[in-house]
């Protein structure tokens, strides 16, 4: 915290912003990075979270972060034994076969194969054959503490931490201890990941292009989750899907697909969609893995999230900056010509485009010119959907560096009808503005007559609110100060002197000195950090040309 802080601010705590490259942040990100593994299992979760924040961190961070796994050695078999039989009895009589070398270690949990016996399944679990395939997950043994304990030492942290940071970043780090606490608790209760796995699988029933585990519900508990092995190829193995003949192209599009049903149709959604929760079978369908990440989404941001889809599809600037506006991810404030330009770089990096680097930079320097804060904000209520952005996107890219993310959103909102029931809204709305505007024309005659008519009587005053977002007339006060105690200083100094006293004089200079230096930053404009896209699609070709 100290470190980032010093990158921020000059003297810490006061001083003018500092200006520092991107390898001093990768440095200190990779010594974060070392930080969070030694200090574990609920670290390792929090510099997930981090590296799902852009709004929070720079981009130097997010990329090292980036590469944080959740995979940690698994814990002693012993103690992992005393945990399963705790919940369930003796596993030589609840299971027919247990393999006890993890094939999975997580921070919170650690996954095993086995089989269970059809006899030992209830009525409602009844197997074709004699026994089936099972992935038992099992609660790491006294994980419940240790993450308590760490949640207490985050809690403390994190507000320090935001006396550092700006307005904007302070935003979103404000409900990020609660939102981090309440995200890994989910985690740990297998309860509600069963109730979650079953109901996006229902969701799923009828399409065979995704394969959801079922889960045994005889063989479960708060801390014990088993459920249908299905085995499949990791989602990022491009080689192995190559030499199966799997069409990566149609794998990126399905699995975009069903981002899109499960966020703005469903409702409910799989949130921790990195490789190693995404396999495909041999027939191409996409598996889904460790749904101990997901989330709902209520109405509101469903309707915001469509009109973004659609705003973008229709390359309308406005109304893309309207539904960030409304859902809350960009400050009202915010210069709208510089964010149109950057919403529009944006579209064409989704697109695979080729961005102009000279363009780039110019509006880079706009920026800097017009905003001072970062005018993107993070509600916690879209901190999953990002991360399932951001990720799925990863993920596609991997699968096809050409996949258009765009044409794919737009042709799910054609076909689901969003597009059309769009037009229809837009028709309806323009006939009542129309209408509404035939209602006001028929009283702005009498409204015109009766204000002439107060004009005539020298009865009508004028209230005039002067807003000053810039600080201009608390900058004029400044500088006058400055003005007249420097003035005051240096008379002072004079006089003391020519009066023969040395020692008095020279404490008027330095105060003289003190006020030349503040009247002279007062009027030096304010300094962003300057910086360049650093995840650009380009930019990832690059690296793996380089590579």
């Amino acid at each position: 915290m100290l470190a980032y802080a010093r990158d921020r601010r000059r003297f810490l705590l006061f001083g003018r912003p500092r200006r520092v490259g991107g390898d001093v942040h990768r440095q200190r990100a990779q010594r974060l990075l070392e930080s969070l593994l030694t200090l574990g299992p609920t670290f390792i979760k929090l510099g997930q979270l981090l590296s799902t924040r852009p709004d929070v961190l720079p981009p130097e961070y997010i990329e090292v972060l980036s590469a944080l796994q959740d995979e940690v050695p698994p814990a002693d078999w012993d103690d992992a034994r005393v945990v399963l039989e705790s919940e369930l009895g003796s596993i030589d009589e609840r299971f027919a076969e247990f393999e006890t070398e993890a094939i999975s270690g997580a921070s919170l949990g650690q996954v095993y194969r086995a089989r269970v016996d059809a006899r030992a399944m209830g009525e409602n679990e009844a197997h074709t054959e004699d026994a089936m395939d099972v992935a038992v997950k099992v609660r790491r043994p006294g994980i419940e503490e240790l993450v308590e304990a760490d949640l207490r030492v985050i809690r403390w942290s994190l507000p320090i931490l935001m006396r550092f940071v700006g307005e904007s970043r302070a935003f979103s780090l404000e409900n990020l201890a609660d939102e981090f606490a309440r995200t890994i608790r989910e985690e740990m209760d297998y309860e509600r990941e069963a109730s979650m796995l079953t109901e996006i699988r229902s969701n799923f029933a009828d399409d065979d292009r995704f394969v959801i585990p079922a889960v045994v519900d005889s063989h479960s508990s708060a801390r014990v989750l088993t459920m249908e092995y299905v085995p499949g190829t990791k989602i990022n193995d491009v080689a192995t899907l190559d030499e199966k003949g799997i069409d990566r192209g149609q794998i990126a599009e399905n699995l975009e697909r069903s981002y899109l049903q499960m966020i703005i149709d469903d409702g409910v959604y799989h949130a921790d969609p990195h490789p190693g929760n995404l396999a495909v079978t041999d027939d191409g369908a996409i598996v889904f893995y460790d749904f101990g990440m997901s989330g709902r989404v209520d109405e509101f941001v469903q309707e915001k999230i469509v009109d973004f889809y659609i705003a973008v599809a229709n390359q309308d600037i406005d109304a893309i900056l309207d539904a960030l506006i409304e859902i809350g991810t960009l400050s009202p404030e915010a210069d709208r010509q510089v964010m149109a330009e950057v919403m529009e770089l944006a579209i064409a990096d989704a697109r695979g485009e080729s961005i102009e680097q000279y363009r780039v930079q110019q509006i880079v320097g706009q920026i800097e010119d017009s905003i001072y804060e970062f005018p993107f904000r993070l509600p916690a209520n879209l901190a999953l959907v990002l991360r399932v952005a951001t990720v799925v996107e990863g993920v596609c890219v991997t699968l096809d560096p050409n996949f258009d993310f765009i044409d794919t959103a737009t042709e799910y909102l054609t076909e689901e009808g969003y597009r059309e029931e769009s037009i229809r809204q837009y028709l309806t709305e323009s006939g009542q503005q129309v209408r509404r505007s035939a209602e006001s024309a028929t009283r702005v005659l009498p409204k015109t007559e009766r204000a002439l008519d107060r004009l005539d009587r020298d009865d009508t005053f004028v209230r005039i609110g002067v807003e000053d977002t810039e600080q201009v007339f608390d900058k004029l006060a400044k500088r006058l100060v400055y003005g007249m105690l420097l003035t005051m200083g240096l008379f002072s100094m004079g006089v003391l002197y020519a009066l023969e006293a040395p020692e008095a004089s020279v404490v008027a200079a330095v105060f003289s000195a003190v006020l030349s230096v503040q009247l002279y930053r007062s009027f030096r404009k304010p300094r962003s950090i300057r910086t360049k896209p650093q995840f650009t699609r380009q930019n990832l070709r690059q690296r793996q040309e380089e590579e």
